[in-house]
C-alpha cells in the first residue's frame, strides 16, 4: 500500500512539473510579448502605452484612454507626501503604531502587501512603530493599501486631489480604496439586500456616490475602526462579480498623463529641492540595489493590479544620461494575459533601458499601429 501511495504522489508530483513548465513555456514570452499585447489590444482600448526616450514620444498608444490606474496611483499620494514633508507640514520622523495601520487593513484583499512589508521591517525583529516615512515607503516598495488609506488620513484627501489639479493632467479624484470594499456590506446592512441586489445596486451606483460612500466609511473608521468580525464579513461578500466593480471603479486616468508625471520626477526641476529630497528615498528605493547604482543615475516605478487590471509607471536615467519615461495600463485582462503580462513586463523594461535595438523595434512597432 505505502508502495502505491508513493507512486501516486509521484505521478502527481511529475504532472504537476510537466504543467508548470508548460505554463512557463507559454507565459514566459519575453519582451517582444509586450508589443505584441499593445499590437493585439490596441482597437479595443484594453491597453495604452507611452514613452518618452530623451524627450521623445517613442510611443504613444491609446494614450488619451481613461483607464483604473490600481496602484499605480500610489505615486499621487507619495508626491504630495514629499510636498507637506517639505513644507513642514507634516514630520517623516513621526513614529505610527502598526496597531493605527490596522483600522485599514483587511487581510487577504492586498496579495499579502501590507503583511510582506511588516515582516521586512528591521530585518523581521519586532516592533510596535515605524516612522511615518517608511508607512511611505511601504506604500511603494509593498504595495500596502492600508498604508495608502493611513496616509491619505495624514495628509487629507482635499490636498491630494488638489495637487491633482495643480498639475494640470487628466486624473480622476482618489478617494480611500481600502474603505470601498465596505460599501458592499454598507448596503446590505442599511438598506436589506440579498447578495444579488447589492451587487445591481453597486454596479448600477453613480461615481459621485460611490466615492462619497467611501470617503464616510474612511471617517466613521477613523472614530470606530472596523473589528475582526465585521472585516471578514466583507470578505464573504467580495466574489469576483463584486470585485469587477471595485476594480472598474478605482482611480482612472491616462499613460499621457502619468508620463507627464513620470517627466516631472526624472528631471527634477518642476517641484521644490527639498521636495525631492523626501519624494527620491521613497520612489527609488530600486537605486538601494548596488546592481542598479552601476549604469542607473537615479530610477523609480510603481505598478498595480487587480484581477483584472495590471498597470506599470517607470522613470529612470541612465549614466549616460539617458532619460525614460514609461507608463502602460492594461484592463479586463484574463487570468493568463494578466500573469503572463506579469512575467514579461520587467524583462521588457530591462530591454528598452539598455539595448537600443530593441528600443528601434519597440519604435518601429507602434509607430505602425499608431499611424493605422
Amino acid at each position: 500500500m505505502a508502495f502505491i501511495i508513493i507512486t501516486i504522489v509521484g505521478i502527481i508530483l511529475f504532472a504537476g512539473i510537466g504543467m508548470w513548465l508548460f505554463k512557463m513555456k507559454i507565459i514566459r514570452a519575453g519582451p517582444k510579448y509586450i508589443i505584441q499585447f499593445i499590437t493585439e489590444n490596441t482597437q479595443n482600448k484594453r491597453a495604452a502605452l507611452s514613452i518618452h526616450y530623451n524627450g521623445t514620444k517613442w510611443a504613444d498608444i491609446n494614450a488619451d484612454e481613461l483607464l483604473p490606474l490600481a496602484s499605480t496611483v500610489k505615486i499621487i499620494v507619495a508626491i504630495e507626501y514629499a510636498r507637506q514633508a517639505a513644507e513642514g507640514k507634516i514630520d517623516p520622523n513621526q513614529l505610527v503604531l502598526l496597531e493605527e495601520l490596522d483600522t485599514f487593513y483587511i487581510p487577504n484583499t492586498d496579495g499579502g502587501a501590507h503583511e510582506a512589508w511588516i515582516n521586512g521591517l528591521d530585518n523581521g525583529k519586532l516592533t510596535t512603530s515605524v516612522p511615518l516615512s517608511e508607512v511611505a515607503k511601504g506604500m511603494i516598495a509593498y504595495s500596502s493599501n492600508a498604508n495608502t488609506d493611513y496616509l491619505i488620513r495624514v495628509l487629507g484627501l482635499m490636498e491630494i486631489n488638489n495637487l491633482l489639479k495643480s498639475l494640470e493632467i487628466d486624473h480622476e479624484p482618489l478617494y480611500p480604496i481600502v474603505s470601498a470594499l465596505f460599501i458592499p456590506l454598507q448596503l446590505m446592512n442599511e438598506e436589506n439586500l440579498s447578495k444579488r441586489e447589492v451587487y445591481h445596486v453597486l454596479k448600477h451606483m453613480s461615481m459621485d456616490e460611490y466615492r462619497k460612500r467611501a470617503i464616510d466609511i474612511h471617517h466613521k473608521w477613523i472614530k470606530n475602526p472596523p473589528s475582526n468580525q465585521t472585516k471578514k464579513q466583507i470578505l464573504k461578500l467580495l466574489n469576483m462579480k463584486v470585485q469587477k466593480v471595485w476594480s472598474d471603479r478605482l482611480p482612472r486616468s491616462t499613460t499621457k498623463s502619468y508620463v507627464s508625471i513620470l517627466d516631472k520626477l526624472n528631471r527634477k526641476t518642476y517641484f521644490d529641492r527639498k521636495v525631492y529630497q523626501y519624494l527620491n528615498s521613497v520612489m527609488e528605493q530600486l537605486m538601494n540595489n548596488p546592481n542598479n547604482q552601476k549604469w542607473l543615475l537615479h530610477a523609480g516605478q510603481k505598478g498595480g493590479s487587480t484581477a483584472f487590471v495590471l498597470t506599470m509607471a517607470m522613470y529612470a536615467t541612465d549614466k549616460e544620461n539617458n532619460k525614460t519615461e514609461l507608463a502602460l495600463f492594461a484592463n479586463n485582462l484574463s487570468y493568463i494575459e494578466n500573469i503572463k503580462l506579469k512575467a514579461n513586463l520587467n524583462e521588457f523594461q530591462l530591454a528598452f533601458l539598455t539595448d537600443k535595438r530593441f528600443r528601434e523595434l519597440v519604435k518601429a512597432s507602434l509607430t505602425s499601429i499608431h499611424s493605422l
